[in-house]
């Protein structure tokens, strides 16, 4: 716990201590150790400056990681010749191809200033034929302007800025058609990109077997963890139904495949003893094999360890119990190695998940006494279903704003699907030597695939498969997971203190909640957002009705939902009514791109409808809303509108913009620039 303090602290404050604190910290560990030895009241000061020693220990990896991301933007706006390599596989976006790239250094001059250190960016290209030419390991020189990661300062929005820093991204940048040209290709592979390699020649392995569309993705998924090739559809159909967990590889699968390792080896162990510690450290070297195969994510890494611990201590009789400190020195492990891992859904989902199984789970099994095999096994599979539901709900609310409600029943039919399909998956790899053979096992794994999938969208289809729009902040969450130790700490021990303790955590968690849901309840007003290829003012009622005005004709409301549904489920708003045109309704009407709302004016302005005209009387307008599509200036507008505050959208060029600002600073005009401010909130 103090090594996750120093990272979470350090995430907020990076900062790297010198080597004098450093010295100061081994000192005082090393005299609190030797006074703890000779006396022992001050062996909890010992304790409680290992506890600091580990903080500052977390604080100082976190910094570095941090650090090592950072990149000093030149002042100039201008644009440079950079030479950079691309360093993964293109992703198609909706409007351009991303590649992930290292920045080797800068050309000024025609001369080459090398970048001793390397720095990671996210370059986006148009999408024309000379782009979709690229792959990774060709070297470009490149024309562009660097951008260091921003949000857009919406309201309860992904902090995409800090997700990028700590995935070692330093920054983005737009490269342009015709602004960059190949000068070589290096063919050498990081550890990470042999990996990924790997696996990318898996997936076109199974593609030449015969597998198409929501199988392929599926098996892909399930095997070697490659998501690349799952539909938006088929996700939302393993989220509703309550099997996310299944597509992403974890504990589950790592399971599986030792299990089977195991099985297969059994035999040789079984007839020679002395080969049983060379088995078991051959199927932890295996393991570790297809960790790598599937890019050593967190949540596979954890799983390995884990088993990796558990097959060691098979061989130790005494420690043969997986306990929380199991848990706890995986997690040390792995913070250790890359401490930015604490902040990965997946870790997180990944833990809980066990951690409450392991404290949940004996109870749970205990309080129904099973006689029968099969339905033992199934009471069993039910148990820890329902511990690792408790154990995630809680994150999954939190990230996702979900609870699938019949997961249970999900577990139950899937689960034996996913071992079924996994086993096969490994025996259509072995037959590899045999294509005749492996082309006729290929059409069997193709079945359990179909029938899964097929499942799953008739539990999708249930009635109330899924609650969403559920809102809850960080510290619910925190405050849940207090409840639920100190609800554990009351069923190991019963005592009158314990149980108050509970109760009182309980009374706090409603409380807090409760008082959340009535500050965050709506009132009158209206909003701008920050969110490109949307504009459109949010009008607010001090009910869950909302209207959303649109400047554009044919607006990507979709995008809009997409960044703003947290916040809208926080103040539990229905869907807005989307208005596009010209309205009359009892709270709100919309002339000619003008909203009439609560006493106030917004006028939409996106084209050059108001050019050329004169009006002897000013139109009051309290909000004029400047898109993309207007190409005049403020100076023509006087003579229509009496304007209070210009509002200019982020979809503007930078060049409209500016334009746009010094205008108002010229008439004295009060503006609010989006993209520099972020989402602008206005209660009436």
């Amino acid at each position: 716990m103090p090594l996750v303090g120093g990272i979470v602290y350090g995430d907020k404050c990076p900062c790297i201590l010198s080597v004098g604190w450093w010295i100061a910290v081994i000192l005082l560990l090393i005299g609190t150790y030797i006074l703890g030895r000779k006396y022992y009241v001050l062996c909890k000061l010992y304790g409680a400056v290992v506890f600091l020693a580990c903080f500052v220990l977390g604080w100082t990896l976190v910094s570095v990681q941090l650090k090592q991301a950072e990149y000093i933007f030149p002042n100039t706006e201008k644009p440079s010749t950079y030479r950079i390599t691309l360093t993964t596989k293109p992703e198609i976006k909706k409007n351009s191809i991303l590649f992930r790239v290292a920045l080797r250094g800068e050309v000024l001059k025609d001369t080459f200033l090398y970048n001793f250190s390397e720095k990671s960016f996210l370059f986006y290209f148009p999408k024309d034929t000379a782009a979709y030419s690229l792959k990774r390991g060709d070297e470009l020189l490149v024309r562009t302007r660097l951008s260091p990661p921003a949000n857009n300062g919406n309201p309860d929005e992904f902090d995409y800025a800090r997700y990028l820093l700590r995935k070692g991204i330093s920054g983005t940048a737009y490269v342009h058609a015709g602004h960059w040209c190949v000068i070589g290709c290096d063919s050498t592979l990081a550890f990470r990109q042999q990996a990924l390699e790997c696996r990318s020649r898996l997936v076109a392995l199974y593609r030449d077997m015969g597998f198409r569309g929501d199988e392929l993705a599926v098996l892909s998924a399930l095997t070697i963890g490659d998501k690349e090739e799952l539909s938006e559809s088929i996700v939302e159909t393993y989220s509703v139904a309550g099997a996310s967990h299944v597509l992403a590889l974890s504990g589950l699968h790592i399971g599986f495949i030792s299990a089977l390792l195991l099985f297969v080896l059994s035999p040789l162990w079984i007839r020679w003893r002395f080969l049983k510690p060379f088995l078991f450290l051959s199927v932890i070297l295996l393991l570790w094999g297809f960790a790598f195969l599937t890019g050593l994510s967190s949540s596979v890494v954890r799983a390995v360890v884990m088993c990796s611990f558990g097959l060691l201590s098979m061989l130790i009789p005494a420690c043969r119990k997986f306990t929380l400190n199991t848990l706890g020195v995986t997690a040390f492990l792995m913070l250790l190695f890359n401490p930015v891992w604490l902040f990965d859904v997946g870790f997180q989902l990944s833990f809980s998940a066990v951690a409450a199984i392991v404290l949940l789970q004996p109870g749970l099994y205990g309080l129904l006494s099973v006689k029968n095999r099969l339905l033992r096994k199934a009471w069993g599979l039910v148990t820890v279903s329902l511990a690792a539901q408790v154990g995630t709900a809680p994150l999954v609310m939190l990230y996702f704003s979900r609870f699938s409600t019949h997961f249970l029943l999900t577990n139950l039919l899937v689960i034996p699907l996913v071992s079924l399909i996994v086993y096969a998956a490994v025996i259509l790899l072995v037959l590899t030597p045999f294509p005749v053979l492996q082309q006729l096992f290929a059409d069997v794994v193709e079945i359990p695939l179909r029938m899964q999938n097929a499942l799953l969208r008739w539990i999708e289809q249930l009635p109330l498969a899924s609650i969403d729009r559920i809102w809850v902040d960080i510290w619910d969450v925190f405050l849940f997971y207090c409840c639920l130790l100190l609800f554990c700490r009351v069923w190991m021990r019963r005592t009158a203190a314990n149980v108050y303790i509970a109760l009182s955590a309980l009374l706090l968690c409603v409380s807090y909640h409760s008082y959340a849901f009535i500050t965050d309840a709506p009132r009158r007003s209206i909003v701008f957002y920050n969110v490109r290829g949307c504009p459109a003012v949010h009008c607010l009622a001090d009910n869950s009705a909302s209207w959303l005005v649109c400047a554009d004709t044919l607006p990507d409301v979709t995008r809009l939902e997409r960044s703003l549904s947290s916040y809208w489920s926080r103040l539990r708003l229905e869907r807005p009514d989307v208005i596009e045109g010209d309205c009359l309704l009892p709270d709100i009407s919309v002339r000619n791109k003008t909203v009439f709302y609560a006493g106030k004016r917004i006028c939409l302005l996106y084209d050059d409808r108001w050019g050329n005209k004169i009006s002897d009387v000013p139109v009051s307008i309290d909000y004029l809303y400047v898109s993309h599509g207007y190409k005049g200036d403020m100076q023509e507008l006087v003579s229509l509108f009496e304007v209070g505050t210009v509002v200019i959208d982020a979809s503007l060029s930078e060049y409209y913009r500016e334009r746009i600002i010094s205008d108002c600073i010229r008439l004295g005009i009060p503006y609010l620039p989006l993209s520099e401010k972020g989402s602008v909130h206005i209660l009436l």
